[in-house]
């Protein structure tokens, strides 16, 4: 059941929650069912998330947040050092992919949260 409008937490509140992949609304039940799969309502709250979409913006703060840690920290590392060009190769590619496994399903939680508590509409509703 979804709380009255009085008693919804604050977007800072909710997006905080969404970035630790739980539901926005109480804090305690999870937001994704597998990796990037969202749950239709919360096992806890029973608050609907079904019907919410982020799209395709959680690929697109990844590879914006992926790629303005991963460069500024590569050409720091690589004027500082003096690795063989295979060492380089291998660390950085590996470090960003790590680094976007990581951020993409909290970047989902995150929009998802972000338009939970802004109460859009989500394209799925009827």
């Amino acid at each position: 059941m979804s709380r009255p409008a009085a008693t919804r937490p604050r977007l800072g509140l909710a997006i905080r929650r969404g970035l630790l992949c739980r539901c926005p609304n109480c804090g305690r039940g999870r937001l994704l069912a597998g990796y990037l799969k969202q749950v239709e309502a919360c096992s806890v709250c029973g608050e609907p998330f079904g019907h919410l979409r982020s799209d395709d913006a959680a690929p697109w703060l990844t590879i914006l947040f992926v790629g303005h840690v991963t460069v500024p920290l590569a050409l720091f590392v690589e004027s500082h050092t003096d690795w063989p060009d295979w060492v380089s190769k291998t660390v950085w590619p590996g470090f960003a992919l790590l680094l976007a496994l990581f951020v993409l399903p909290r970047a989902r939680c995150l929009f998802l949260s972000a338009i939970w508590a802004t109460r859009g509409p989500g394209s799925e509703k009827d």
